[in-house]
């Protein structure tokens, strides 16, 4: 892979090094493209184009979302309900889902012992995991005013996919060899 674009980033990095030491306006051309302000104005301006930047900037994959404003700026911002649940406890069990993965990840490959409740809630507690990360994804990423159908296309999508994967691994312990087993088999492969 390094010796791939080893020869591109050398030449582009030549060109760049010709383009700063270069005075004239004729060689910059090539390595210069009309600025946004000088689009706005009306005046040919020219901004340089980093070294190692090869692609074209085009437009935007999703176009913005509604750009309306609610209210005026002397306008307080909204208090959310207060809720223990989606606050401290909901971070502090957050941190101890993440903090009890750690020994139960470890456990069954240091003592050599296979024990089905220990397989268990390793699945479980990975199950929470990912599920509460993934819906922090979803909230941060889907904001509930601009898409609240799509947040909510995928707040089900996530529920579902929670699901069917909790219920794969309860397939999977259970009619079959557990997930510490099948790592164990799969590392020594």
């Amino acid at each position: 892979m390094a010796s791939i674009v080893r020869p591109s980033l050398l030449r582009q990095t030549a060109l760049a090094s010709r383009w700063a030491a270069s005075p004239s306006v004729a060689t910059r051309s090539a390595f210069m493209k009309p600025s946004f302000q000088s689009q706005l104005t009306g005046q040919s301006q020219l901004m340089g184009v980093a070294a190692f930047h090869n692609t074209v900037r085009r437009t935007a994959i999703l176009p913005p979302g509604p750009q309306h404003i609610e209210g005026s700026v002397n306008d307080p911002a909204p208090i959310p309900e207060p809720s223990a649940s989606h606050g401290s406890y909901h971070w502090s069990f957050e941190r101890l889902l993440a903090a009890g993965l750690v020994p139960l990840v470890v456990t069954p490959f240091a003592s050599g012992s296979l024990n089905p409740a220990t397989d268990a809630i390793l699945c479980s507690v990975l199950l929470l995991h990912s599920h509460m990360g993934f819906q922090s994804v979803v909230i941060d990423y889907i904001p509930q005013k601009k898409y609240p159908a799509l947040r909510k296309i995928f707040w089900w999508l996530l529920n579902a996919a929670t699901v069917t994967v909790g219920v794969g691994l309860y397939e999977f312990e259970t009619n079959d060899v557990g997930i510490t087993e099948a790592v164990k088999r799969i590392w020594r492969a």
